[in-house]
């Protein structure tokens, strides 16, 4: 026989919990299709976590749940519409996050939307960063929420420096796929920080036994060297007109004002040559390349 406590504990389970979730749910709807839930207490129940937590007496990933559906609706029935809005959108991540910490597919689905411009998204990528570092904390193994924190730094924020050591972070997370580490390392390059990049790309060589990606390094850091003579030399162009009036035809000429020593070669041992711009550049023999983007503009693919 059950005890008078016990059957309120079961009235609970049984009835105050669904009636509670799904008055959440009706009055989040009410706020979709453009009402106001009635009363101000009733909005800020729906962006509280800690008041959603509350009313679910216990029952968090249920709620979370709901609120995880909601979120995909709610985007659903406004992408790609015309001056379409996604002000709830991060509130009802956010909550849905609180509630279930492990929610990884909304971490997921909040990179993009969230920082997607309108009318494909939010255009809030800070807000996106803010909600994947939080995955990050709750989910500290999934290298998959370090790759979405990298993309957003690198294609909708332009910080390079922050997305390179967000992939970098995620390389080093348990079974993180090599190509962290290469994004990271091109991040960087892309960025301009070819120490950082030489850096990570000698990492990459030190801590893998696949024979693609050692080879791969090592082709990257001969790049490497060779764009930083280049820059060098691009200087000492610059001096050399500065001295006589004119670029220097070859590195001889820098030789010969005693600005350099020898005849400087690249990494396979071709000497560079100068273009009618003063600007060094490879010999057309040389097998060394500079890959698209770390002197000319250019975009990573994704």
């Amino acid at each position: 026989m059950t005890s008078p406590g016990q059957h309120r504990v079961l009235w609970t389970t049984v009835v105050a919990v669904p009636l509670l979730l799904s008055a959440i749910a009706v009055v989040q709807m009410r706020i979709d299709a453009g009402g106001r839930a009635p009363g101000d207490e009733s909005d800020l129940l729906l962006r509280s976590p800690d008041a959603v937590r509350r009313m679910s007496l216990g029952y968090d990933a249920l709620a979370a749940d709901i609120y995880w559906t909601r979120a995909v609706q709610y985007y659903g029935t406004r992408a790609g519409t015309e001056g379409a809005r996604f002000d709830q959108l991060y509130p009802l991540l956010d909550i849905a996050t609180a509630l279930d910490p492990k929610l990884v597919a909304a971490y997921h689905f909040g990179a993009i939307f969230l920082s997607e411009p309108p009318a494909v998204g939010a255009g809030r990528a800070d807000l996106a960063v803010a909600l994947v570092k939080r995955g990050i904390a709750a989910n500290p193994g999934d290298y998959l929420l370090a790759s979405d924190l990298g993309f957003i730094y690198y294609w909708y924020l332009k910080d390079y420096s922050a997305s390179a050591n967000a992939y970098l972070q995620g390389s080093k997370m348990p079974d993180a796929p090599s190509w962290l580490g290469i994004m990271a390392a091109l991040v960087a390059q892309r960025g301009g920080s070819i120490e950082t990049s030489r850096m990570i790309w000698t990492e990459i060589y030190n801590s893998t036994q696949d024979k693609t990606i050692r080879e791969r390094a090592l082709e990257m850091l001969r790049d490497l060297r060779a764009i930083e003579d280049i820059e060098v030399l691009d200087q000492l162009a610059q001096q050399y007109k500065n001295r006589v009036g004119h670029f220097p035809a070859s590195s001889a000429d820098l030789r010969d004002e005693g600005l350099i020593r020898g005849n400087p070669v690249d990494p396979e041992g071709y000497p560079y040559v100068f273009g009618p711009d003063g600007r060094a550049q490879l010999d057309p023999q040389s097998p060394v390349t500079i890959p698209q983007g770390l002197r000319l503009p250019g975009e990573l693919p994704h």
